[in-house]
C-alpha cells in the first residue's frame, strides 16, 4: 500500500469531544466551521489563502455579522475537511488509498486549485493518484471501492474511470510479468506459501485477479468486467470462471436468505448483472451447471422474462452436459408440482431444434471437420436421452405430476437418443407406482412410450414380474425375450462347439458332390477307379523319394470308404446346423406324418433321415433329407 506525506509542521489539531476539533495555538480562533455534526474552531488566514470556497463563505458570514460557517454538502465529510484544513496550516498529512478520494473530492469542493496557491492540494493529490495509486493493483481496487460513497463527485473527477481502466489493463497482463502483490488464496493454498514462493521464479496463475475483484460491489464489478471484456484479451472460459466466483461470493446458499425481503432486490440485481456479463460465445465460458443454478436463482428472486430467456437460450447449447440434479428446477406455481417440468421440456425442445438445424448442413462431404461435428452431435443426442430418462425417473414419484406433462417430456426426446429403454421403463414404472388410480387408457398410453424390443435382459425380467403393467405389455416382453433367446442359441450353435460345421452348408455340399463320381454305373467301376488312382499316387511318392510306410500307402485305397461315409455324415452335419425354431419343428412333424402315411413307400428315405445328428444334444430336431442329395442316391448292385 502506497502513502504520501504532505506538510512539515506537527499536527496541532485537538479533539475537544466527539464533535469538536480545534487548533492548539497562541492565537485565538476567529471562525467556526460546521461540517455536518462536527465543529471546527480555526483561523481565517490559513484557510482563505488556499480555498476559494471558504473565502466566499467567510465574506458572507462577515456580512451577516457572524463568525460561524455551515457546510452540509461537503463530499468526504468531516474527515475530508480535516485533511484540507491541516494542509492549509502546513501540518503533516498522510494520504493513503483509504482517504485520498475523500481528500480529492473535498479539495475540489473547497476550490483548492493552482489559481489560489501554487502546489495546492488538488495538484499534490493528483500526483499521488497518477504516480502511485493507479500503478498498484491493490491500491487501485481500494480506491475504486471508496469512490462509491463519494458519488457523483468521484465520477465527475474521473477517479472511478481511471481506476477501472487501470484494473482492466492489469488483468490482461501476461501472468509471467506479474510482479506486484496479489491475493490468491484459494483452498489448499495458504498466504504464507505464496509469500515464501514469491522469492522463487513462480508464475502467477491466469486467474490471479479473480478473487480480488470479488470484493467489489455489483455496480463497480459490472463496469470492471465490461472493461475487461471490451479489451478482447481475456478468454471466455476465464471470464466465466470470474463470474462464477463472484456469484459464489455474494449469492446466499439458503433459500430463506435468497428470497428475504431485505435482499430480494439485491439478489435480483446480482443475477441480472452476471447474466449481462456472460461471454458472447454461448457454447463456452460458463458450464451448464452454473447456468442452471443461475436460472434457478432467477426463478426464485422473480427476475424478468428476458433474463430467463437469455439463460435458457444459452443452456440449450450445452444441455447434454447437465446432470439430473441440475435440472431439478423449482416450480413457479405450487399447483405445478415440486419441479418445473415444463421449463425442462422447453429446454429439450430448444436443444432438439438446434441439433436438427445443424444436421441440415451438408455432411455428405468427406471432410474431417464435418465428420467430427456429426459425431459430436450424435454423442450429445445420446447424452440428452440418458439425461432426460434419468430426470423422468426422478420426478415420476411426484404425486402432483400430471400425466400429459410426463408424456410430453418423454416424447420430446428423439428416438435416436434412446438405444436402450431401461431408464424410460423404470420411470414409467415409478409413475405407475405413485399413481395407482390411473385409468386404463392413460396406462396404455404411458406404457406405449417404452419399446420392449430395446429392453435389456434385466429390465425384461423385471417387466415380466411387474403386476403394474398391462397384460399385453407383459406378453410382448415375453415374446421378444424368447426371440432374443432363440437368436442367441442359434449364434452359439453355429459359432462354437466341436460338433459345429466348420464350413458353410453350401461349401460342404459342393465338396461332397465333387467326391461322388459323375457316372458311377456299378460299384466295381468305382473300386477300379479308386484302385487306379491309388496306384498312381504310390508311383508318384516313389519317384519323389518318399519313405512313407505301408500304412500311409493304404490311405488312398481307403478313401472310397470315407466317401461313402461322407454322404451320411454330411447330412448329419447339416442337421446339427438347423435352428430349433417353432416353424422348423412344425415342418418336421408334417414331414414325418407324410412319410408314415405313404404305407411304406420311401422307407429307404425315411431310414436315412433318422440318422443321428453330429450334435450330441438329445432334444434337437432330426433334419429332413435334402432334395439335391436325394436325387443323386445310387443303389449298389
Amino acid at each position: 500500500m502506497k502513502f504520501m506525506k504532505l506538510g512539515s509542521k506537527p499536527d496541532a489539531f485537538h479533539s475537544g469531544g466527539a464533535d469538536v476539533r480545534s487548533v492548539v495555538s497562541d492565537l485565538a480562533t476567529d471562525v467556526i466551521v460546521h461540517v455536518g455534526e462536527v465543529r471546527f474552531c480555526l483561523h481565517k488566514f490559513p484557510l482563505l489563502s488556499k480555498s476559494r470556497k471558504l473565502q466566499k463563505l467567510v465574506v458572507q458570514a462577515t456580512e451577516e455579522g457572524t463568525d460561524e460557517i455551515h457546510i452540509d454538502d461537503l463530499p468526504g465529510g468531516a474527515k475530508g475537511f480535516e485533511i484540507c484544513a491541516k494542509f492549509c496550516y502546513g501540518m503533516v498529512v498522510t494520504l493513503s488509498p483509504h482517504n485520498v478520494v475523500a481528500a480529492r473530492c473535498a479539495a475540489e469542493y473547497l476550490g483548492m486549485t493552482e489559481d489560489m496557491d501554487k502546489g495546492n492540494l488538488i495538484f499534490k493529490i493528483e500526483v499521488f493518484i497518477n504516480s502511485s495509486i493507479l500503478r498498484s493493483w491493490k491500491d487501485s481496487i481500494i480506491v475504486l471501492q471508496s469512490t462509491k460513497e463519494l458519488l457523483p463527485w468521484s465520477e465527475e473527477l474521473k477517479v472511478v474511470g481511471r481506476c477501472i481502466d487501470a484494473i482492466a489493463s492489469k488483468t490482461s497482463v501476461d501472468p509471467a510479468n506479474v510482479s506486484w502483490s496479489y491475493s490468491y488464496n484459494k483452498k489448499g493454498v495458504a498466504c504464507t506459501e505464496i509469500i515464501e514462493s514469491a522469492g522463487k521464479t513462480s508464475v502467477a496463475p491466469k486467474d490471479w485477479w479473480v478473487e480480488d475483484l470479488c470484493e467489489l460491489d455489483v455496480d463497480l464489478y459490472k463496469r470492471v468486467m465490461a472493461a475487461i471484456k471490451s479489451k478482447g484479451r481475456m478468454s471466455p472460459d476465464l471470464i466465466g470462471e470470474a463470474l462464477k466466483a463472484y456469484a459464489v461470493r455474494w449469492l446466499p446458499d439458503s433459500y430463506d436468505a435468497l428470497v428475504a425481503d431485505d435482499y430480494m432486490r439485491r439478489n435480483q440485481c446480482l443475477v441480472e448483472t452476471i447474466i449481462w456479463l456472460l461471454p458472447s460465445d454461448k457454447s463456452s465460458g460458463c458450464s451448464c451447471r452454473f447456468l442452471l443454478k443461475l436460472l434457478k436463482v432467477a426463478i426464485l428472486v422473480g427476475s424478468l422474462d428476458h433474463v430467463k430467456e437469455e439463460l435458457m437460450r444459452r443452456i440449450s447449447f450445452q444441455l447434454h452436459k447437465a446432470t439430473v440434479k441440475d435440472l431439478l428446477l423449482p416450480a413457479v406455481s405450487p399447483s405445478d408440482g415440486a419441479h418445473d417440468i415444463r421449463l425442462v421440456h422447453n429446454l429439450v425442445q430448444r436443444f432438439v431444434a438446434r441439433t436438427a438445424l445443424s444436421h441440415n448442413g451438408d455432411f455428405v462431404e468427406k471432410s474431417d471437420e464435418k465428420m467430427i461435428e456429426l459425431n459430436f452431435e450424435q454423442e450429445s443426442t445420446l447424452a440428452l436421452g440418458e439425461l432426460i430418462d434419468g430426470y423422468l425417473s426422478e420426478v415420476a414419484s411426484d404425486p402432483d405430476l400430471e400425466f400429459s406433462t410426463l408424456v410430453e417430456l418423454a416424447t420430446a426426446v428423439p428416438e435416436a437418443a434412446r438405444p436402450v429403454h431401461d431408464s424410460l421403463y423404470f420411470a414409467v414404472d415409478a409413475y405407475l407406482k405413485e399413481h395407482p388410480n390411473i385409468n386404463k387408457a392413460d396406462k396404455k398410453k404411458i406404457c406405449s412410450l417404452v419399446d420392449v424390443k430395446k429392453l435389456t435382459t434385466d429390465a425384461c425380467v423385471h417387466a415380466t414380474q411387474n403386476d403394474r403393467l398391462p397384460l399385453r405389455v407383459v406378453v410382448q416382453v415375453l415374446f421378444f425375450q424368447q426371440l432374443k433367446a432363440g437368436s442367441s442359441s442359434a449364434l452359439a450353435l453355429t459359432g462354437s462347439g466341436d460338433h459345429a460345421c466348420p464350413k458353410p452348408v453350401q461349401e460342404q455340399s459342393e465338396q461332397l458332390e465333387r467326391r461322388i463320381p459323375r457316372h458311377p454305373n456299378k460299384l466295381s467301376k468305382q473300386v477300379t477307379s479308386l484302385s487306379a488312382s491309388g496306384e498312381r499316387e504310390q508311383r508318384n511318392i516313389e519317384l519323389r523319394g518318399g519313405r512313407n510306410s505301408f500304412k500311409d500307402q493304404l490311405v488312398g485305397r481307403n478313401s472310397f470308404k470315407d466317401q461313402l461315409v461322407g454322404r451320411s455324415s454330411f447330412k448329419d452335419q447339416l442337421g446339427g446346423l438347423l435352428l430349433q425354431s417353432r416353424s422348423r419343428r412344425i415342418f418336421d412333424k408334417l414331414w414325418s406324418s407324410k412319410g408314415h402315411g405313404e404305407n411304406g413307400k420311401g422307407s429307404e428315405t425315411s431310414g436315412s433321415s433318422q440318422s443321428p445328428p453330429l450334435t450330441a444334444k438329445p432334444t434337437e430336431v432330426k433334419p429332413s433329407p435334402l432334395p439335391p442329395l436325394r436325387n443323386r442316391r445310387y443303389s449298389v448292385s
